[in-house]
């Protein structure tokens, strides 16, 4: 079963049009060659599956995605000067739901993270030199990049705790400090590092603002410890990194110095709001695949669909979906519109929309019984993924907080809440 895209009313003809031939795609080109496209045997596709299946599936991928820079899809996030078709926040949160039906299909209209947020970042920050040197070789798919924030010592759900260092000298920066879970660590070419940045000649304003320095990942004192393993596997690309007196130019500094958090927010704001986005695209998908195992399994003299135990949980899934697809595009055109509510609708998305895809996913795996938790159906890595946002960018208790203090504020200063905004 593909997705079912049809015109949402409201959206311009450009961004229907967009839905549509994006849909198109994914039901035509992805979905039929899924297992090809990524799995052959594993997720990771091993050295089991041999050099013929790992060509197969390279040629594969190569194919699509020639065929969506012929139909002009590719890199919907980027200003068309830089090969993008340059979609704007409401419309990418459209096209992001269609795109997160399939696996992979994102990375193959260009979007992989972390490169389309460093790229995107890279647009808004980076000197035209930075844009050439860094920046169209990504969008070109000739270099990859890494993000690397996150420290093992220190709160993820504080940026402010944050102590690598990047110290003058000179014309050059000298860092030093210890990352984790830096997303893309064994493939990237270069890092976008948020240090804090010491200048002792006072050139740079105050010291100890957050700032973010392009580090390539050759460059010596860079040294990654491993790739840190996830529920159960002995590894992955979310690496842990030391970066020991790492030299690198002041030319390298993405922005102003203190500027680093503000990039850090502009990034994950925008992306919790495409996360979210991604999962009820997922959703869908977990839910579609509910309801066609539904329809043809039988168990026990009698087809699922007329289990009220299955009955229930399409019910609760359908509730979920909805619920959680409505809330983040309310989010999502409270960020467009630059409402100041905008930030207490992000953290409420944040929050319900991972739980409501672990709920969805869980359901769908049920109904599928054992089938569900192999590699030959999307559901387990759903579900994997799906605990992980619970955590990325930001953990559940610190967006709950957020929440209610922004609620509170809003009652405390003489009015309620305006649910009808």
């Amino acid at each position: 079963m593909g997705i079912n895209v049809t015109p949402v009313a409201g959206l311009s003809d450009e961004i229907n049009e967009w839905r549509r031939r994006t849909g198109e795609l994914i039901n035509g080109e992805i979905l039929p060659y899924e297992r090809e496209l990524w799995r052959g045997g594993s997720v990771e596709g091993s050295a089991r599956d041999g050099d013929q299946a790992r060509d197969a599936r390279h040629a594969r991928r190569e194919r699509v995605k020639r065929a969506v820079v012929a139909a002009g899809l590719w890199a919907p996030h980027l200003p068309q000067e830089y090969g993008g078709a340059g979609l704007d926040f409401m419309s990418l949160a459209y096209v992001y739901e269609i795109l997160a039906y399939a696996v992979g299909a994102a990375s193959l209209f260009g979007i992989a993270a972390p490169n389309s947020g460093n790229a995107t970042i890279l647009v808004k920050y980076g000197t035209e030199e930075q844009k050439q040197r860094w920046l169209l070789p990504l969008i070109a798919g000739e270099m990859e990049s890494g993000f690397s924030m996150t420290e093992p010592d220190r709160a993820g759900s504080d940026p402010r705790s944050l102590a690598t260092e990047a110290i003058r000298e000179g014309d050059e920066w000298v860092i030093n400090g210890h990352k984790w879970f830096t997303s893309n660590g064994w493939a990237a070419d270069f890092f976008i590092v948020m240090c804090r940045a010491e200048d002792p000649s006072g050139e740079f304003a105050r010291n100890g603002q957050m700032t973010q320095i392009i580090v390539p990942a050759h460059q010596p004192g860079v040294n990654i410890v491993r790739g840190i393993g996830i529920f159960g596997r002995d590894s992955s690309d979310h690496c842990e990194i030391r970066y020991e007196n790492v030299r690198v130019p002041i030319e390298n500094t993405l922005g102003r110095v203190g500027q680093g958090h503000q990039a850090a927010q502009d990034r994950l704001g925008a992306g919790r709001v495409f996360h979210c986005m991604n999962a009820v695209g997922m959703m869908w998908r977990a839910f579609d695949l509910m309801v066609e195992r539904s329809l043809v399994r039988e168990v026990h003299g009698g087809l699922l669909k007329d289990k009220q135990f299955v009955q229930g949980f399409i019910a609760d899934s359908f509730l979920d979906l909805q619920s959680a697809r409505l809330m983040t595009i309310n989010a999502a055109e409270r960020v467009a519109r630059g409402d100041p509510d905008a930030r207490t609708a992000i953290s409420a998305i944040k929050v319900f929309v991972p739980a409501a895809l672990h709920r969805v996913v869980d359901r769908a795996i049920q109904v599928w019984g054992g089938a569900g938790v192999t590699n030959d159906l999307p559901l387990a890595q759903m579900y994997l993924g799906a605990r992980v946002l619970r955590l990325a960018d930001g953990p559940d208790e610190v967006h709950r907080i957020l929440m209610a203090k922004n609620i509170l504020r809003r009652y405390e200063s003489g009015e309620g809440w305006n649910f009808g905004a």
